[in-house]
């Protein structure tokens, strides 16, 4: 561990607030030892050298008429090397004297207690530089057994304790907690769930960016993360030690919260195996089971399927799914199932086409809202009814959920009615001759993922709704008809002509990679 300089000494938990910098740089090598004097002789005191810090008990020069004392010892300690001189408050310096000192190069402090106090100290932590980064981390673990410490509480301990800012983050790096100072947070890299340094640009004030993050057993991901913004004086040993305490005690608190959570997902996913394998005779058990989870099994089922990587935490993200159901003005079931979610929502009655429609248009709005944070992909099956309709459906969106996994131009999202001429396209386009054609035919509107490429295959996808082209782009309909525009002119082609039209669309399939 380096030797403290003069700017970490003044963060030592006894001299923060209690020894002020007068006068002098604070940016000169670290003292290599500390020496006393009482400032009262002709000589500088025995051993105070090159590289040493020089702690004055007495109360030399104290008073403006006896300044030319204190000044006559900041003199000779200059020449003998001193690099900072620690004076009592009774001692503090004029002007004058301030001035002195910046000219001599020499640093002056003052403490507001005891210096014989404050010398012991910085000679412990010159000495061994270890003792302070233990005294740290044993303030941290010493909170570990706290019961009412939780992330909040960590941050206002490490930040009494370091003297930087400190924040509590969620496991996408939102700020959660935070001290009384902001934490550059841009810097952390939240997809990668390991400890990290990172070094900060002059704009957010230099220094180190640590972070730790909260990880549980059998989760790919971080939970939450601990990350403070050390300045270049800090030991950033010490301050990693003390976030991986941190980590660590509210890792273990998580984890018990996350067995209660992996208990009730795995009832949730029993009970919809139950379900599904029930059909539209489920027995008076399991009616009672499915009741007494809140799930209504008559009606009719719209399913939802929504997918997502392998690595995603299903069962920590559900009420994060719920919550955007919710916000959405739905309240489907939703259960943790395989690598994403089965949902669906129950109708007392038949729906309508319109009823229907402005469902999945809900349901888009969901997925669009989940995809701000999450990668999905979602698939709607079509309105079925009975205890066994909830199954169909599922399958359903399932099947439309597969599909919408590579519709990237319709933003993942996929309605069953569409899943019919989607299967079609799949199949034709997939022949050995039908993709350099299809290039080619293509080629005008630029490379495949292209703003024309793309609204055009969305256009034809939508059956030529300007208004539906629009909401599946995310952007305005006089966007989407004057790229159509420049499409058929760049093309030379009438999308109103149907075979036209099955020909473009064709060739959008191959291109996009179906």
């Amino acid at each position: 561990m380096s030797t403290p300089d003069l700017a970490a000494l003044l963060h030592l938990p006894g001299w923060r607030g209690t020894v002020r910098h007068v006068a002098g740089p604070l940016d000169g090598p670290p003292p290599a030892d500390v020496v006393l004097g009482d400032g009262g002789g002709p000589t500088v005191a025995p051993g105070a050298g090159p590289g040493t810090l020089l702690c004055l008990t007495g109360a030399v020069g104290a008073g403006a008429t006896d300044a030319w004392r204190l000044e006559a010892q900041l003199r000779r300690a200059a020449d003998a090397g001193v690099v900072a001189v620690l004076l009592p408050a009774a001692a503090e310096p004029t002007g004058a004297t301030r001035l002195l000192c910046s000219r001599l190069g020499l640093a002056l402090l003052v403490a507001d207690e005891p210096v014989l106090q404050r010398a012991l100290e910085a000679a412990v932590a010159l000495a061994a530089p270890e003792v302070p980064r233990a005294r740290a981390v044993r303030a941290v673990s010493g909170a570990a057994g706290a019961s009412a410490q939780d992330g909040a509480g960590f941050v206002r301990l490490l930040q009494r304790t370091l003297d930087m800012p400190v924040a509590f983050l969620d496991g996408r790096g939102a700020v959660l907690h935070r001290g009384s100072d902001p934490v550059p947070t841009a810097a952390l890299r939240s997809g990668e769930p390991v400890p990290q340094r990172t070094a900060l640009a002059a704009a957010d004030g230099g220094g180190t960016l640590l972070a730790h993050p909260v990880l549980l057993p059998g989760v790919r991901a971080a939970q939450r993360w601990f990350v403070a913004a050390a300045p270049g004086w800090a030991d950033v040993d010490a301050v990693a030690d003390c976030l991986a305490v941190a980590a660590a005690t509210v890792a273990a608190r998580l984890g018990v919260d996350r067995l209660g959570l992996e208990r009730d997902a795995r009832a949730r996913a029993a009970l919809l195996t139950d379900v599904l394998a029930g059909g539209d005779g489920p027995d008076a058990e399991l009616r009672r089971r499915a009741a007494a989870a809140g799930w209504a099994l008559d009606g009719w089922h719209v399913g939802v399927r929504i997918g997502a990587p392998a690595t995603t935490d299903t069962a920590g993200s559900r009420d994060e799914v719920a919550a955007a159901f919710a916000d959405g003005g739905l309240a489907p079931v939703v259960v943790e199932h395989g690598d994403g979610w089965s949902a669906w929502v129950s109708l007392p009655r038949p729906p309508a086409a319109e009823t229907v429609r402005e469902l999945a248009e809900d349901l888009r709005q969901v997925h669009r809202a989940l995809r701000r944070h999450l990668r999905s992909w979602t698939g709607v099956g079509r309105p079925h009814g009975g205890p066994g309709g909830i199954a169909r459906s599922l399958a359903e969106a399932t099947d439309a959920a597969g599909l919408a996994a590579g519709r990237t131009e319709q933003g993942c999202f996929l309605h069953v009615d569409q899943l019919g001429v989607a299967q079609t396209l799949l199949a034709w386009t997939r022949t050995g001759t039908f993709p350099p054609a299809a290039r080619s035919l293509l080629e005008p509107l630029g490379p495949p993922g292209s703003d024309l490429v793309t609204t055009l295959a969305a256009y034809l996808d939508q059956e030529s709704s300007l208004v539906q082209t629009a909401a599946v782009l995310g952007v305005h309909r006089n966007t989407v008809a004057a790229r159509v525009a420049r499409v058929q002119q760049l093309l030379e082609v009438d999308l109103t002509d149907r075979d036209q039209r099955l020909a473009l669309h064709l060739a959008c399939r191959a291109v996009q990679g179906g």
